[in-house]
C-alpha cells in the first residue's frame, strides 16, 4: 500500500511574497526628450515649448512613463517638470530617468502601502523566480520591511531557499 504524499511546505508556517503578484499592469513608456532638441544637441525654450503644447499626451493615459533625455545635451531641469506636468494628468506614474528608475518608483510606492502584518514572527520566503521586470531595487525596498517583523526571511522557492535573515532570539 502506498504512502499518502504530505505537502509539508504547504503544512508549514512558512509565508511567501511574490513580487510578481503586485506587479501593476500597464504599458511602460521611455519618453526621450532627445527628439524635441535642435540637432539633438540644444534645447530652444520657444521650440520647445511649442512641441509640448502641440504634443498629444492624451496617448500616454494609463501609462507608466520614464522621461530622459538620450542624447549627450545639457537640458534644464524645467524641461523635465514641464513635460512631467503635462503626463501627470494621463499617466499612472512620471519619473524621470530609465525604466529601470521607473520600476523602482513604482515598487517602492507600492511596498510602502502594504500591511505586513502576516508576516509578523513568521518564516517568509521572497519568491525567486521572475518573469516581469522586477529591479533588484524592490527586493531591498521588501526586506527593509520584512526584516524588523519576520521569524527569518529566504530567497527562492520552498524546495531551494537561500538564508538571508534570521531574528536573534
Amino acid at each position: 500500500m502506498a504512502e499518502e504524499i504530505i505537502n509539508r511546505v504547504a503544512n508549514s508556517a512558512l509565508k511567501t511574497f511574490d513580487l510578481e503578484e503586485i506587479y501593476p499592469e500597464g504599458k511602460r513608456v521611455l519618453f526621450d526628450l532627445k527628439d524635441w532638441l535642435f540637432q539633438e544637441l540644444i534645447l530652444k525654450e520657444r521650440d520647445f515649448r511649442a512641441f509640448v503644447k502641440n504634443h498629444d499626451w492624451s496617448q500616454y493615459k494609463n501609462t507608466f512613463v520614464a522621461v530622459t533625455c538620450s542624447a549627450d545635451a545639457i537640458i534644464p531641469s524645467w524641461a523635465f517638470m514641464l513635460v512631467a506636468a503635462e503626463l501627470t494628468p494621463y499617466a499612472n506614474k512620471v519619473v524621470i530617468g530609465n525604466l529601470e528608475t521607473l520600476e523602482t518608483a513604482i515598487y517602492q510606492e507600492l511596498l510602502g502601502f502594504l500591511d505586513y502584518k502576516q508576516f509578523a514572527n513568521a518564516p517568509v520566503i521572497i519568491k525567486g523566480c521572475a518573469e516581469k521586470p522586477i529591479p533588484n531595487s524592490a527586493y531591498a525596498f521588501l526586506i527593509a520591511k520584512l526584516q524588523p517583523i519576520a521569524k527569518s526571511i529566504m530567497f527562492g522557492e520552498a524546495c531551494s531557499t537561500v538564508p538571508l535573515y534570521k531574528a536573534k532570539k
